[in-house]
């Protein structure tokens, strides 16, 4: 009898311990499924936010060019649009300081864009600090000192860029859905592409002078944000008080 009670103990205890794990083990993954910020990172390192968790932000890079972007203000406020993000470039906005001040007037948020239009991932550290300090140092004579997002000027990033934008008080920015404007694909196309957009997108749009196609595409794409009722919001609206995931960069 006491050996049998022994190994009845022994079993009990086993199936105990995987039950316990079991537990664990499903709770992490409901946890891991039910977060809805996910950012580039390295554990415990700087981060890159691409996604949010309400709203759509549209966010538009400016690099170049004097044409397109008052155009794109103007559609804005025509259709009563109060939230969005414009990524500029620090050499862009100190020579059209007055579209800078109509940005910000409009009540949009502002983003760095790198000074040059360089590739960050080709650039050292101490290299890419210089060009956003020069950036910062542009905006701060336009007397825009609150900036809290960087997007690299080509999009493309790896550790460097996310430790020199944190060095500088900066959080990099990518985005979860590439409208592809830039391409000048036509304008339906681009249409199509922006309304595949859910909640928590960070949409990639741009008002530089290489855009032919994106102010004939926005009172669509705006018409069709309101119909299935999402709501424009700023990248910082979109982050404020979310959790984060992480994922590995190379």
């Amino acid at each position: 009898m006491k050996i049998f009670y022994v190994f009845h103990a022994k079993r009990l205890k086993q199936m105990i311990l995987i039950l316990v794990a079991a537990f664990f083990t499903a709770m992490f993954m409901f946890m891991e499924t039910t977060i809805h910020l996910p950012v580039f990172s390295t554990k415990d390192a700087p981060k890159a936010l691409y996604k949010g968790e309400k709203g759509v932000a549209l966010t538009f890079n400016i690099g170049w060019g004097d044409e397109k972007a008052e155009p794109i203000l103007d559609l804005l406020k025509k259709e009563n649009v109060t939230s969005a993000t414009f990524f500029l470039s620090g050499s862009w906005a100190e020579s059209h300081p007055d579209i800078v001040e109509r940005i910000v007037k409009s009540g949009y948020e502002i983003g760095i864009l790198g000074y040059n239009y360089e590739d960050y991932t080709e650039l050292e550290e101490d290299k890419i600090r210089q060009d956003l300090a020069r950036a910062q140092t542009a905006f701060a004579k336009l007397n825009i000192k609150d900036i809290k997002y960087v997007r690299p000027p080509t999009g493309h990033f790896d550790k460097k860029t996310l430790a020199a934008a944190k060095q500088l008080g900066y959080t990099v920015v990518h985005w979860s859905l590439d409208s592809k404007d830039w391409t000048n694909p036509g304008t339906d196309k681009i249409i199509q592409k922006v309304l595949e957009a859910e909640n928590g997108e960070i949409v990639l749009m741009h008002a530089s002078d290489s855009v032919k196609q994106t102010s004939k595409a926005l009172p669509s794409i705006l018409n069709g944000f309101k119909k299935e009722q999402l709501e424009l919001v700023t990248i910082s609206e979109m982050m404020a008080n979310a959790n984060a995931t992480t994922e590995e960069i190379n």
